[in-house]
Parts: C-alpha cells; sequence; structure tokens
C-alpha cells in the first residue's frame, strides 16, 4: 500500500481534521505501543499500519 492511499483511508474513516491529529497522538499496542507516525518513521509498511489501525479501532472488514 502505498502512503497516498494509506492516508486517503486514514481521512476516509476519521475525517479529513481529525486524520492527521489521531496519528500524531493515539498510542496503539498493534503499533507496537507507537502512534502512526512513530511507527511509520521506524520503518512499519503502510499495509502494516493500516491494519493495526483496523485492529485498534474496530474498523468493520468491509471498510479495510
Amino acid at each position: 500500500m502505498r502512503l497516498t492511499a494509506f492516508w486517503q483511508r486514514m481521512a476516509t474513516h476519521f475525517g479529513e481534521g481529525y486524520a492527521d491529529s489521531f496519528a500524531r497522538d493515539h498510542v496503539m499496542s498493534e503499533l507496537g505501543g507507537r502512534t502512526v507516525h512513530e511507527a511509520l518513521a521506524a520503518g512499519w509498511n503502510a499495509k502494516e499500519v493500516w491494519r493495526g489501525v483496523c485492529a485498534a479501532m474496530d474498523i468493520p472488514a468491509d471498510q479495510r
């Protein structure tokens, strides 16, 4: 998954204004105790991060 597709999914699910704030502030155990931005900076690929977000936030399968 490309980063552009990842950020589009984040914006679709969380809204344009909240997606980046969520990505900076919400620490998830599914991402090894990191935020989205920290996980991406640590080298996680976008698909792994999206799966972590989906698991943490119970995003329905049809929206993944």
